[in-house]
């Protein structure tokens, strides 16, 4: 069968040691039975979703979570011994700094993983103990180093800014420990309140930035980042030259991938689809024959090609514009252009500077 182009695959492990305050994702604790059930479902349900990818290269493959690393190198090297990586594949595993060693990193760099995302998120410790990390700065330090070390090039950390309490000094301290750090690629996030988390229940008693504080921590991070040749890709992504992330670049140019795992999103055939977010109920489905997604969702013109557009303006170098776009569509892309928040062109039409700063008002606009 010809190649249809290419795919991603996206592996949800659901454990933790423990919940942060700010976590919305769904997570369970890290137990051995829970290991096995977990192995259960993504082989169950790996052999449900395979023959999906006939005529599909395997693009990139991550595993997120949760904690992924406390799964093992050896279970994320017999998921991975499934798949045709004839692709060579970007394969990315995520880990919190307390879990990471230098054995950790070399026995994942030998299943054949290449990239790391670490869950560094400051590398102040008051800010840590106020996320209710578990790492200190220095942990989160050591474990960049180690996976340096095992051999793998491509290391990614998540920073947060936003935080409560959070002061200029305490954020212009993590952002001058960059230098010194390998690393490649940084995904930067302010937190958000979401529901169903600690902070959200003690919303009222958190004393957060405000906006022009906000704005002033956003502009020195992306000052600090373009001085060390970090390259602003996405609104939230900077990456040193070639290392922009496969998979996510993915997601924001809508290539089609699976997820596999509780709670995991698909994106297949322009529908998206998630599966039940609770690894008993997941993997009974799935020994039962049946589908373990308990959402799904086909968005029809013009609704797509809208989605598609506001995904895409995510992206610095913008969006191609669809061949054929709604009136009220093109009628709020002139009316942001004239706000001096896109720049429009024959063919495509991207997020300026000042948009960016105003990019889910900018979505909802044209959504």
């Amino acid at each position: 069968m010809p190649t249809t182009g290419e795919a991603s695959l996206y592996f949800h492990v659901p454990f933790c040691t423990k919940k942060c305050p700010y976590c919305h994702f769904y997570v369970i604790p890290s137990q051995p039975r829970y290991h096995a059930l977990l192995a259960e479902g993504f082989s169950l349900e790996w052999a449900m979703q395979k023959p999906k990818l006939q005529g599909y290269k395997i693009a990139s493959i991550y595993f997120g979570g949760g904690t992924p690393a406390l799964y093992g190198a050896q279970a994320i090297g017999e998921t991975l011994s499934w798949i045709d990586l004839s692709n060579h594949p970007e394969i990315t595993v995520e880990t919190n700094p307390e879990e990471a060693d230098f054995q950790l990193f070399y026995d994942l760099k030998q299943v054949g993983v290449n990239r790391i995302s670490l869950g560094v998120q400051s590398l102040d410790d008051r800010s840590l103990q106020t996320l209710g990390r578990s790492h200190s700065a220095k942990r989160a330090q050591e474990a960049i180093f180690a996976a340096k070390k095992a051999g793998i090039d491509n290391i990614s950390i998540d920073l947060m800014y936003d935080l409560p309490d959070q002061t200029p000094a305490s954020w212009s301290y993590t952002l001058d420990q960059l230098q010194s750090l390998p690393i490649t690629h940084i995904s930067l996030y302010n937190l958000t309140i979401e529901p169903h988390t600690s902070f959200y229940r003690n919303r009222q008693t958190l004393n957060l930035p405000r906006p022009e504080e906000s704005l002033r921590y956003l502009q020195s991070a992306l000052d600090k980042f373009a001085d060390l040749q970090f390259k602003r890709y996405e609104i939230s992504a900077f990456a040193r030259h070639g290392y922009e992330s496969r998979h996510n670049l993915g997601y924001w140019t809508f290539r089609p991938f699976l997820g596999l795992g509780p709670s995991a999103f698909s994106y297949w055939d322009k529908s998206r689809f998630q599966n039940t977010p609770n690894l008993q109920r997941y993997v009974r489905a799935l020994k039962q024959g049946q589908s373990p997604v308990h959402f799904s969702e086909t968005l029809d013109y013009p609704a797509d090609v809208k989605e598609m557009l506001a995904v895409g303006l995510r992206l610095v170098n913008g969006v191609k514009l669809p061949s054929r776009l709604p009136n009220e569509t093109y009628k709020a892309i002139e009316n942001l252009q004239e706000q001096a928040l896109l720049v429009k062109t024959n063919e495509s039409v991207r997020l300026t500077e000042r948009g960016m700063l105003f990019y889910d008002s900018i979505a909802s606009e044209i959504v």
